[in-house]
């Protein structure tokens, strides 16, 4: 089975940064687009910004120019650098693969099991 593995959450002070981490496991032949969302009480969960196997990206509004995602293929992982932290950042962050082809089966809109996000002002 293929797994989303998320790390890299936690408390930080506004203004400062923090490294999200999201490591797909199994025998992966490809995942397209990979991205981070992130979800508060009462809110809808929300894209932060995305990245395709060929590297374009796509960022939420409110984190252009703060985050950055980069991924590596061949560790079949994803990263989230955030800079310049709002306490409006504060969430739990899930990492979300569109679609991942293994030799096995291909399985479609996976989601890790989330990490927390705490910005404190």
């Amino acid at each position: 089975q293929v797994q989303l593995v998320e790390s890299g959450g936690g408390l930080v002070q506004a203004g400062g940064s923090l490294r999200l981490s999201c490591a797909a496991t199994g025998r992966i032949l490809s995942i397209p687009t990979m991205a981070w969302y992130r979800q508060t009480p009462g809110k809808q969960r929300e894209l932060v910004a995305s990245i395709t196997s060929g590297g374009a990206t796509n960022y939420a509004d409110s984190v252009k120019g703060r985050f950055t995602i980069v991924r590596d293929n061949d560790k079949n992982t994803v990263y989230l650098q955030m800079n310049s932290l709002k306490p409006e950042d504060t969430a739990v962050y899930y990492c979300n693969a569109d679609r991942i082809v293994t030799i096995f089966r291909t399985s479609f809109d996976s989601w890790g099991r989330g990490t927390q996000v705490t910005v404190s002002s």
